[in-house]
């Protein structure tokens, strides 16, 4: 089944062609615990000369990232409750709130997976609820992170549907730092559950990976490796101007 549904979103959805079109929905991520601030600050001017959707950085960076990326077209990200989502909900609340105003654009809430495992979906709920009316009173962003490993196929449902009940921006696939990935079946779920609702976000490593997200429904993409990956699309499309050209 959930094969059908990518070749159906295959069919339905324009070709990533430009530069622009991976660029503008790759978002890179500084959050490795040992990265010293030199690496960060570097980190950040790339992703300005590069042209990226976002930069999911620190708590600690927030402050940096602003001033880095301030005039550039790069929002600035950040997480709460990352990376296991169990903190308490007011830590969270109160951590998402102050990123929101050292000026986060947008926040990654990591959802608790042990309290969906335990069926507290009112837990959840208000949780991510919360989180939303303060990100869109400050005009930005919220993410739900799923970490879709630890859920059951009947929770990954149900978190949809709260995110769409919550007015969530985004599902995002998982944290990169739980026991597994995500599998091709669970953007097929999610994009068919959030439909257009709620966006979709996907961890990456490769770019053959953009292009299958993409093909699932997904918008944006989460790497630790978003440079490396937009080098590879820029040598493809410099050689397929390049063949394009010697056939003229």
């Amino acid at each position: 089944m959930d094969s059908n549904v990518i070749i159906q979103q295959q069919e339905e959805r324009p070709a990533l062609a430009t530069y622009e079109d991976i660029a503008g929905r790759m978002e890179h991520s500084l959050t490795q615990p040992d990265l010293n601030e030199e690496q960060a600050s570097a980190a950040l001017h790339k992703a300005r000369a590069y042209g990226l959707a976002a930069v999911m950085v620190r708590p600690s960076d927030v402050d940096i990232a602003v001033r880095i990326l301030d005039g550039s077209s790069v929002r600035v990200a950040s997480v709460a409750g990352f990376p296991h989502g169990t903190s308490t909900t007011a830590t969270k609340l109160y951590e998402g709130r102050d990123l929101l105003r050292r000026g986060a654009k947008e926040i990654s809430l990591v959802v608790h997976p042990g309290k969906m495992r335990s069926r507290q979906f009112q837990h959840v709920e208000t949780e991510i609820l919360q989180m939303s009316e303060s990100c869109h009173q400050a005009d930005a962003i919220l993410k739900v992170v799923f970490e879709t490993s630890y859920l059951v196929e009947d929770l990954k449902i149900i978190l949809c549907k709260m995110c769409k009940r919550t007015e969530a921006d985004y599902a995002e696939t998982d944290t990169g730092y739980g026991p597994g990935g995500y599998e091709s079946a669970d953007l097929a779920l999610l994009k068919t559950i959030c439909k257009d609702v709620v966006k979709i976000k996907a961890t990456v490593s490769a770019l053959d990976q953009v292009h299958a997200a993409y093909a699932a429904g997904a918008e944006r993409f989460g790497s630790l490796d978003a440079f490396s990956i937009l080098d590879v699309w820029k040598a493809e499309l410099a050689a397929k101007a390049k063949a394009a050209a010697v056939s003229e």
